[in-house]
């Protein structure tokens, strides 16, 4: 999942390719984010989602934290709600959730919260660091040429995929 680990998989020495190469190593990192709708290392994220009495899910996981809840207006202003005006719920798949309690002039919430898999980059699982190295790898061998990812990628992220086969209300 770093620069090193891609440099030591590709036994690149020296530094001429490091930006090139750490730029594979972010994209790599997001498609993997991507694939498997799961945030690898912890950091802060805001996303907004509607205004309603009814629970509505956070896009990123795994939340790990829910530290703040403004109300937006459709002017487009925020003013941050006491705990009593919504309620949060992390389950045990890590996804989080949001509601309003009390009616209000909202049009929208805005949610701060944590998510991912790991604290740091080294405790991610190791099957989906080997993915983000040999998926960078493929991306800066192939610069000039590009062509499908290796299959063994898919199949070494495949376990940790979060699948959303549908956004049914949540029941409380």
């Amino acid at each position: 999942m770093t620069l090193e680990e891609a440099k030591a998989y590709l036994r690149l020495d020296g530094s001429g390719e490091d930006a090139l190469l750490g730029r594979m190593v972010e994209t790599a990192t997001t498609l993997c984010e991507a694939f498997t709708g799961t945030v690898l290392v912890r950091r802060e994220f805001v996303e907004t989602v509607a205004a309603e009495r009814a629970w509505q899910r956070l896009a990123h996981a795994p939340v790990v934290a829910i530290t703040a809840v403004a109300a937006v207006s459709a002017g487009g202003e925020a003013e941050v709600l006491s705990a009593d005006a919504y309620a949060i719920d992390i389950d045990a798949a890590g996804t989080g959730w949001v509601r309003l309690t009390r009616a209000g002039g909202a049009a929208r919430l805005r949610v701060t919260a944590r998510a991912g898999l790991a604290e740091v980059a080294a405790d991610i699982p190791a099957p989906l660091a080997q993915g983000v190295v040999m998926l960078a790898a493929h991306l800066f061998d192939r610069r000039e040429t590009p062509g499908a990812p290796p299959a063994a990628i898919a199949a070494l992220w495949r376990p940790w995929r979060r699948m959303r086969l549908h956004d049914a209300e949540r029941v409380t």
